[in-house]
């Protein structure tokens, strides 16, 4: 392995699903865009969670770690086997908001009606880098697609995997 820092990323859960075959309206490209994204996440990339295992009790609400029948279960063994690793996770803080699910997540009426269970990606992309958060991976949930102009505002960076399951207008 080379010597370059690893590109920190948060993962929205959706793209585990995805790799997993676990998304009917997803297409063989955006399954096979998945697999290889989660595959190549080990040796370039370094995971963004927060301290409080929000996201990972979703991951493990979602994911199998113990039968690896998929690519997005593998992935979640592997994580939780690195959980303490610098290396490949690191692990920031978030703060509970009554309002917003989270301190971190941007007041802003524009993104009143985001999704409170992704509230905690974005927290936690914040959390990790308010000068240059780290990109979120979006593999087939058209709410970040929805609001991806009012969090690119607050310098939230969506990378949507799979562009073909999104909104046909203004692609």
């Amino acid at each position: 392995m080379n010597n370059l820092p690893k590109k920190n990323v948060v993962i929205d859960t959706n793209v585990a699903l995805v790799a997993n075959r676990k998304a009917i309206h997803a297409d063989e490209d955006c399954i096979d865009t998945c697999i290889q994204v989660i595959e190549d996440i080990r040796d370039r990339c370094c995971v963004v969670v927060d301290n409080q295992w929000a996201i990972m009790r979703e991951y493990e609400g979602q994911l199998n770690s113990s039968d690896q029948p998929g690519v997005g279960d593998a992935f979640l063994k592997w994580l939780l086997t690195h959980l303490w690793n610098p290396s490949y996770c690191l692990q920031v803080e978030i703060t509970p908001h009554a309002v917003r699910g989270f301190q971190e997540f941007p007041d802003d009426p524009a993104l009143g009606g985001f999704d409170r269970s992704d509230r905690k990606f974005v927290a936690v992309a914040r959390a990790a880098g308010l000068d240059s958060p780290p990109p979120i991976l979006n593999a087939s949930d058209t709410d970040w697609w929805d609001h991806r102009a009012a969090l690119n505002a607050h310098g939230i960076q969506i990378k949507f995997l799979c562009p073909q399951l999104m909104p046909h207008e203004e692609r």
